[in-house]
């Protein structure tokens, strides 16, 4: 049995589709049959946001090991005023699991050449026939069990970990295990759960102040070690960086702020070689109390796409700026029912990864 493709970081389309069951090879059919940025299609749209935006993962475990000596103590110090805030550290050995639901609003809006590539969200959505409304439902478990449904439009996507494989499924593609180390959701690190942030960036490096919107800002730094890089990497695409930057709050100590960007190298034999950088940039509002804890109940999110290095891009890199804003309708901790038997994932992905026979059953089979 073939082993099953690892699913990839950047958006895809329905050529790609049919023939992503050998690893690299979705990249390579993709680059042999869209010569052009292909977001120009309407219909693509909704698979574009729902790829980028949907339920991208963090760059970053929550177990990555960085050298005592590269965690300043002004880190530590920013991370513990944060647990401090947001009053997570009453959550340690208390809470269980937690759920959210919220709604979503997502658009795209599409520029070619070097103008219009700054990555701060915009204060209103694109004025764009391309808007689209959904909704979502996460649920988590500690360590390192989530689950997430996005409905977008007519479309949904799932993705979730057991603890041991992260995946994602997608009406277009299937389901398809995530490359690299078990990283955490990025909706999640979006002020919904301060326990997994102060974990992941208590080894980030202190990179300075800098003001964002009315407030300054103390600047956390992560970034994906080299061999987790490897791994998220194939024949035809190679990661070659993934960073991320905490904006915590000199006033409060929250999370205000979260931007992550991905570069990789794509090379399909007989080809010259294309860049797809990714930034994504999120605005995190509205800290409301949740049985004590401070949950952030509102935000917008902004994600530009440069695609460079291409012979057929003479007038300058392709871009494209993707929108979206989201709230929570509501949050809870410690939900009854909920087991590690609701994180179970896919039959394909189970196939793969857990070939000795068994009876579990997810929601999705």
């Amino acid at each position: 049995m073939s082993r099953l493709a690892p699913v990839s970081e950047e958006p895809v389309d329905d050529e790609s589709i049919r023939s992503c069951s050998k690893r690299g090879r979705s990249w390579r059919d993709w680059l042999r049959t869209h010569l052009s940025f292909p977001f120009s299609k309407k219909t693509s749209h909704l698979k574009v946001l729902l790829s980028v935006l949907g339920c991208p993962l963090f760059p970053v475990s929550v177990h990555q090991k960085t050298p005592f000596t590269e965690v300043s103590s002004s880190a530590q110090y920013i991370v513990q005023h944060f647990t401090a805030a947001t009053g997570c550290r009453k959550l340690d050995g208390r809470v269980k699991n937690m759920f959210a639901t919220g709604k979503v609003v997502m658009a795209m809006a599409e520029e070619v050449g070097p103008s219009g590539a700054s990555a701060a969200p915009s204060t209103t959505m694109a004025s764009s026939v391309s808007q689209q409304k959904g909704c979502f439902v996460m649920w988590q478990m500690v360590p390192d069990k989530w689950l997430i449904e996005l409905v977008l439009g007519d479309q949904k996507v799932v993705a979730g970990s057991n603890g041991s494989v992260a995946w994602r499924h997608t009406p277009w593609l299937g389901a398809h295990t995530a490359k690299g180390s078990l990283r955490p959701l990025r909706r999640a690190l979006q002020g919904l759960d301060p326990v997994t942030i102060a974990a992941v960036f208590s080894s980030s490096e202190y990179m300075g102040e800098k003001r964002i919107g009315d407030g300054d800002c103390f600047v956390l730094k992560l970034s994906a070690d080299q061999m987790d890089l490897s791994d998220r990497s194939d024949s035809t695409a190679e990661m070659i960086k993934h960073v991320a930057f905490g904006y915590f709050s000199q006033k409060n100590g929250l999370l205000v702020h979260l931007e992550d960007s991905y570069l990789t190298r794509i090379q399909s034999p007989g080809t010259h070689p294309m860049y797809w950088e990714t930034l994504m940039a999120t605005q995190i509002r509205d800290y409301r109390e949740v049985d004590g804890i401070m949950i952030a109940h509102s935000g917008q999110s902004s994600a530009i796409i440069t695609r460079f290095g291409d012979d057929r891009l003479r007038e300058g890199p392709a871009i494209t700026r993707l929108e979206e804003t989201w709230i929570i309708d509501d949050f809870a901790f410690n939900v009854p029912g909920l087991s590690a038997d609701s994180f179970i994932p896919p039959k394909d992905v189970r196939k793969d990864h857990f070939p000795s026979g068994d009876d579990w059953k997810s929601p999705l089979d």
